[in-house]
């Protein structure tokens, strides 16, 4: 017999039985997935930050899902690129309703600018923000505050964030920034956190997260916060401010934005973003002295004998 054909026979069986091999293996092995899963990931901005707590949008789709059929509702997910008119979209896909969320925004909790944080140090290493902690507290004596290397720059696929060449520090784009969280995991030192973004985008923050004795934060920058406690008393109304680890922070959900806690901070440590510029106090003059009435002029006594 001739050995080509039988090559090509040999071949052509090896071919069937793999075939069948995975024809049975597909249907044994086989995942189901939702078609519902492919519908609401085809409405989400495919950002794939990880923002959401979820591994890409696939994995925040299938969450979706699963706790429609699990809890009945879309509590406590959310896309922070997407925002409120996606959530919408998702809800109205699953039949579900969705209750609108506070918009948030990243907020980088540190002051510590050329200025009010100068160099002891200078680093000619990698430019990034997770080797320079790893060598050492940087350009700076203190270990709490910004390194200044834009690693959260580089994290944002929004360019919400911009490095300020002036004071060396990340400043974020309210109209662009998305509260991703993608820059506050970049960042080796947690200071960029995700806040209410606040009416009119108006918020009251403590510029400061050095949890140092105030002694101690004083010294290494000129607008730490020591640890007074004066906003704290100010503030024992609405008890939005409270004071751990010599640090203070204000709970965005209970401030009020009275701005007492700014005028009252020693350091200039608490910041409001936002606000119409204050009129200055008029200082009310002294009241004048009452002047004595004019007295009206007496006329000349006539002289004796006169006619």
């Amino acid at each position: 017999m001739n050995p080509i054909l039988i090559a090509v026979a040999v071949l052509g069986i090896i071919g069937l039985v793999a075939a069948l091999i995975l024809f049975l293996a597909s249907h044994k092995f086989a995942v189901y997935e939702d078609p519902r899963i492919a519908q609401v990931s085809a409405v989400l901005p495919q950002a794939n930050c990880g923002g959401c707590g979820f591994p890409g949008c696939a994995g925040f789709a299938g969450a979706c899902v699963k706790a429609t059929d699990e809890k009945g509702s879309l509590e406590g997910l959310l896309c922070p690129v997407g925002g409120q008119p996606v959530m919408a979209q998702v809800a109205d896909i699953l039949g579900m309703k969705v209750e609108a969320s506070a918009p948030k925004v990243a907020v980088v909790r540190c002051n510590g600018t050329c200025e009010n944080r100068p160099r002891v140090a200078e680093y000619d290493g990698t430019r990034s923000c997770r080797v320079v902690q790893m060598t050492g507290m940087g350009e700076t004596g203190c270990p709490f505050g910004c390194l200044g290397c834009g690693d959260c720059v580089a994290a944002c696929q929004f360019g919400a964030i911009r490095m300020n060449p002036e004071t060396g520090l990340p400043e974020v784009d309210d109209e662009k920034c998305t509260a991703c969280g993608a820059c506050a995991k970049a960042c080796p030192r947690g200071i960029i956190e995700i806040r209410l973004k606040g009416p009119k985008s108006r918020r009251v923050v403590v510029l400061c997260n050095n949890k140092d004795k105030g002694a101690v934060a004083n010294k290494v920058c000129k607008a730490s916060c020591i640890g007074c406690g004066k906003c704290v008393k100010t503030c024992e109304k609405f008890e939005a401010i409270t004071l751990e680890n010599n640090l203070a922070y204000i709970d965005a959900a209970k401030c009020r934005m009275c701005l007492k806690c700014v005028e009252a901070c020693p350091k200039g440590a608490i910041h409001a973003f936002n606000f119409p510029p204050r009129k200055p106090k008029e200082e009310t003059a002294a009241p004048a002295a009452p002047q004595p009435a004019p007295v009206a002029p007496q006329p000349a006594p006539e002289a004796e004998g006169g006619k």
